[in-house]
């Protein structure tokens, strides 16, 4: 059988059997240190405002200290086997799903060197042979934990390059269709505005037939013109932007079923930031329509609001069903949908309006049933 990536990995640094024996020492003698060095090293982490915010929520901290614990239990524990390394891959994936910078890698890394190293000293201080090798096993093991998280992110990077050369492709078929469209549609919108002039829009099937052919022609405006928008770089207004008033502004478009309940908190004592308002009551309208369709007839959409020294914090969330983890990983990416009549635009335009407003979304899934958006805006905003 030909060699997995995880056996040529440890083939290249020489970990074997005498590594595996020098950690599982390790770990009798570190093991009651796991709760205290999980303290440091997020400590430390969060000093940095990049891991902060990829590491958002004091719950989150807490549920990645266990999480961390439980990471040191195998690390000198084993076994390292292909399970092993499919676990570290899941990790990987999961800071590149949650944005945490790839320089954090290393220098998170480090700490937990530094740490391990402090136990050896002192453990092994008068048994100089047993201090080589656990150093030597533990730089090994440190080495391969680096080397998957790289290729974690490598994945990504190869994964972004074809989104991008896809996009690139879509958005020269989208600039030369969505234009042509736009002359038939306005044909059949002139010649629907003159029909319903004349005697027969008194019938009223023909009213009826008329009506909805309105609507599907307003539908066929309205992709066009977002998948126009997904491909070309409309100046930002810049003018005082409140968000209480977008909202507002918002729910006049948004046609809820009676049985579902949408309100917001916080947001009137959100500071004036400054932006486009026509754009930003484009994303609250995407995320309510998503919102309320997946909550069904019966249900609560909640927008909260809070603010930071240097950002503004809007969280959605509904009593839908969520987002299953197939779907999370491509819901930011156009023409990804769920929906039976979708096309998959929505929450990417909500990314890109918010991105060149110098802003962010993230999914975070609730506790229970339901999904939950994070919109992260800058305090002052910055333009890009």
């Amino acid at each position: 059988m030909a060699e997995t990536l995880f056996e040529e990995l440890k083939r290249y640094v020489a970990f074997g059997v005498e590594d595996e024996q020098a950690l599982r020492a390790l770990h009798e003698l570190a093991r009651n240190e796991f709760p205290a060095i999980s303290e440091v090293f997020y400590d430390r982490i969060l000093q940095h405002e990049g891991a902060r915010s990829a590491l958002a929520g004091e719950s989150q901290v807490g549920h990645l200290k266990v999480t961390l614990r439980a990471w040191m239990e195998q690390l000198l524990r084993g076994p390292w086997d292909e399970e092993y390394f499919l676990l570290r891959c899941r990790i990987g994936r999961m800071h590149v799903r949650i944005a945490l910078p790839q320089h954090y890698m290393f220098g998170a890394m480090n700490i937990l060197r530094q740490e391990f190293n402090r136990i050896i000293d002192e453990r092994y201080v008068q048994q100089p042979e047993l201090l080589r090798s656990a150093r030597m096993a533990l730089g090994k093991i440190l080495d391969l934990e680096l080397a998957i998280m790289l290729h974690t992110y490598r994945e990504d990077l190869l994964a972004q390059q074809a989104r991008s050369e896809r996009l690139s492709t879509f958005g020269q078929l989208v600039g030369s269709i969505g234009h042509e469209l736009r002359n038939p549609l306005g044909v059949i919108e002139t010649s629907l505005f003159i029909i319903k002039g004349r005697p027969l829009a008194s019938d009223e099937r023909a009213t009826k037939h008329l009506a909805r052919i309105g609507e599907q022609v307003a539908l066929a405006n309205r992709i066009v013109t977002d998948l126009l928008d997904m491909i070309r770089d409309r100046p930002l207004k810049r003018e005082p932007l409140r968000l209480d008033e977008v909202w507002k502004d918002a729910l006049t478009s948004v046609h809820a079923p009676e049985g579902v309940s949408i309100r917001a908190e916080g947001l009137e004592g959100l500071p004036t930031l400054q932006g486009d308002p026509g754009q930003m009551r484009q994303v609250f309208v995407n995320l309510l329509e998503n919102a309320t369709q997946a909550v069904g007839e019966k249900g609560e959409v909640v927008l909260s609001a809070s603010t930071e020294p240097d950002k503004v914090e809007l969280v959605l969330e509904d009593t839908g069903p969520g987002v299953s983890d197939a779907i999370r990983r491509r819901m930011f990416e156009p023409l990804m949908t769920t929906k039976a009549r979708g096309i998959g635009l929505g929450l990417p335009l909500v990314k890109r309006i918010l991105e060149r407003h110098g802003g962010s979304i993230a999914y975070a899934p609730r506790e229970g049933r339901g999904a939950r958006f994070v919109l992260r805006l800058p305090n002052p905003p910055s333009h890009t």
